[in-house]
C-alpha cells in the first residue's frame, strides 16, 4: 500500500488547460494512479481518477474487475467522499485504509454530474437537468476512457452507487448497454449495485414517519404531521408536479428534524452531527444542497456541522494537498462536497422514480445488486423493500419467496447482515450500518463487494 502514498507526478500528456482536448490524462510515477479530464460536451469537463489495484490477480477464467463509484447528492463528490471517506486507498489523513475496495478490484471515481467537485462547466447553461442527461455524459466519459485502452476493456465494469447515485447508475447502465449494442462503447458491463439508493422517493418519504415512530423518535403528533406531508408528496408525484414535490420534501425533512429533535437522516439511532465524522459530513451535505431553495425550512439545520468544501477536513484536503498533487485543477475551480447548482438544475428530476429502469436492467439480464444499511433513514430499508415489491420483473415472486442467508465477517461470529438472491437480483441487508455502508461496516462491505464483482482476489 505504501506506493499509493507517493505524490511525484510524470506528465504523460500535457496540453494548455484552457485548450483542453477531449481527454487529458496524467499518471503518477509508478502508474498505479491515473487521472484527468474528459470534455463530455464542449465546455463541459468531467474529472476522473482511477486506481490500479496492487493486489491484482491475473486469472484468465475470471478477469480482474473495475468498480465505477457514483456518489449521490445530486452534486456530491465521489472523488472526495467515496474515495477518501469510504472505499479509496487513503483516508482523509492520507493513511492507508485497511478495508479499501482496491483489495478486490480497480477503482474509478468520477465527479458527476459536471459541476460537481473538480468537474466544471464554462457556461451555467451546460449543467444537466435530468438523470438521463447525466448518464449521457457518463457514457461519453466511458467511451473516451475505454475505447482506446485494450487493457481496460479486459476488465468487466461494475457500476456501484450510493444514495442519489443509484438513479445515475441505472440510467447509465441502460445508456452504456445501448452504446455497447451500437458498437460505440468497448467494454463489458458486469453489473449495477445500488447502495442505499434514492430509486423511489415516494416510498422513502412514506417510510420515514412510521419507521421513526416504531423506534420512538417520533410520537403520534410527529407521525401525523409527517404522514400528512408525505401524502401530499405522493399526490404531487401522481399529478406530475415534481418541483412542488421537491419543495414538500424539504418541508418534510424540516418537520421531521423538529419533531424528532434533530434525528440524523443518515443514522436514525443518533442526533444529527453527533456520530462519526462522515455522519457529521453528511449533515453538511444535507444543509448545503438544501440551503438556497429551502432556506425557509432550515432553522433546525443551521446549528449542525460545517459543510464539506468549506473549513472541514475533507475540503481542506481536496483544496490543498490533493489539488497540488493533481496539478491540473484550474485555479478558479474550488472543490466542494456538494454543488448547490447541480442540485438546483436537477430539482425537477429529484423526486422522479427510477423503478422502471431497474426493471429494464433486470429484463436485459444485467446483474443488479441492492444493499441497504439497517439504520439509514434517508433511504431507509423499509422504503427500499417497498419499491422492490413494485418491480414487474418476472422473477420477483420467486425472489420474494426465498429465505435469507445470514452474513458473518472475520473471527466475530455475530450476525453482520443477511443476503438473498434469485437469478440476476441480489439484496444485502447490512446490520449496524447507516447511509454510508462501507464506512460503517467495512469488513462485511468488503466481503460483499468481492461477491458482487466476482473478484479473483482471495
Amino acid at each position: 500500500m505504501e506506493k499509493l502514498l507517493r505524490f511525484p507526478i510524470v506528465l504523460l500528456f500535457l496540453s494548455s488547460f484552457f485548450l483542453l482536448q477531449n481527454v487529458t490524462a496524467f499518471k503518477n510515477q509508478d502508474g498505479s494512479e491515473e487521472w484527468g479530464y474528459v470534455q463530455v460536451r464542449p465546455k463541459a469537463h468531467m474529472f476522473w481518477w482511477r486506481y490500479k489495484s496492487p493486489y491484482r490477480v491475473e486469472d484468465s477464467s475470471k478477469p480482474w474487475p473495475i468498480i465505477l463509484w457514483l456518489q449521490g447528492g445530486p452534486g456530491a463528490s465521489g472523488i472526495g467522499i467515496g474515495n477518501f471517506e469510504e472505499v479509496g486507498p487513503l483516508d482523509t489523513s492520507l493513511k492507508p485504509r485497511n478495508s479499501t475496495w482496491l483489495l478486490k478490484g480497480d477503482l474509478l471515481f468520477v465527479d458527476n454530474p459536471v459541476g460537481t467537485g473538480y468537474s466544471f462547466v464554462e457556461d451555467e447553461k451546460l449543467f444537466v437537468k435530468t438523470d438521463v442527461e447525466a448518464a449521457t455524459d457518463l457514457t461519453t466519459l466511458l467511451i473516451k476512457l475505454f475505447n482506446k485502452d485494450e487493457n481496460l476493456q479486459k476488465s468487466p465494469l461494475y457500476i456501484v452507487a450510493e444514495s442519489y447515485g443509484g438513479k445515475f447508475a441505472v440510467t447509465l447502465g441502460l445508456s452504456a448497454l445501448k452504446a455497447i449494442e451500437d458498437k460505440k462503447l468497448k467494454l463489458t458491463l458486469g453489473g449495477v449495485a445500488l447502495g442505499d439508493s434514492w430509486i423511489s422517493p415516494e416510498d422513502f418519504v412514506l417510510s420515514w414517519g412510521p419507521l421513526l415512530k416504531d423506534v420512538s423518535r417520533l410520537d403520534d403528533n410527529g407521525l401525523e404531521k409527517s404522514n400528512s406531508i408525505a401524502q401530499r408528496i405522493k399526490k404531487q408525484l401522481e399529478d406530475g408536479k415534481f418541483n412542488d414535490a421537491t419543495d414538500s420534501w424539504g418541508e418534510l425533512e424540516n418537520e421531521i428534524s423538529i419533531s424528532s429533535n434533530n434525528v440524523d437522516f443518515y443514522n436514525f439511532l443518533v442526533d444529527a452531527g453527533s456520530g462519526s465524522d462522515i455522519s457529521a459530513m453528511a449533515v453538511g451535505l444535507l444543509k448545503e444542497r438544501s440551503r438556497k431553495r429551502y432556506s425557509k425550512y432550515l432553522t433546525s439545520l443551521r446549528t449542525r456541522s460545517s459543510s464539506p468544501g468549506g473549513d472541514d477536513a475533507l475540503g481542506t484536503l481536496l483544496n490543498g494537498v490533493i489539488k497540488k498533487k493533481l496539478k491540473i485543477i484550474p485555479e478558479n475551480v474550488t472543490w466542494g462536497g456538494q454543488s448547490n447548482e447541480v442540485f438546483t438544475y436537477l430539482e425537477a428530476d429529484f423526486m422522479k422514480p427510477r423503478i422502471d429502469e431497474v426493471d429494464q436492467l433486470l429484463a436485459k439480464g444485467v446483474n443488479v445488486t441492492i444493499y441497504n444499511g439497517q439504520v439509514d433513514l434517508i433511504c431507509a430499508t423499509k422504503g427500499t423493500e417497498a419499491w422492490v415489491r413494485k418491480l414487474k420483473w418476472e422473477g420477483l415472486k420467486s425472489f420474494l419467496g426465498k429465505d435469507r442467508t445470514p452474513l458473518y465477517c472475520g473471527s466475530n461470529k455475530s450476525t453482520k447482515g443477511f443476503f438473498k438472491s434469485y437469478k440476476n437480483l441480489q439484496f444485502y441487508w447490512i446490520l449496524g450500518a447507516g447511509h454510508f455502508v462501507p464506512n460503517d461496516q467495512p469488513c462485511v462491505s468488503l466481503q460483499m463487494i468481492a461477491s458482487i464483482i466476482q473478484s479473483p482476489a482471495t
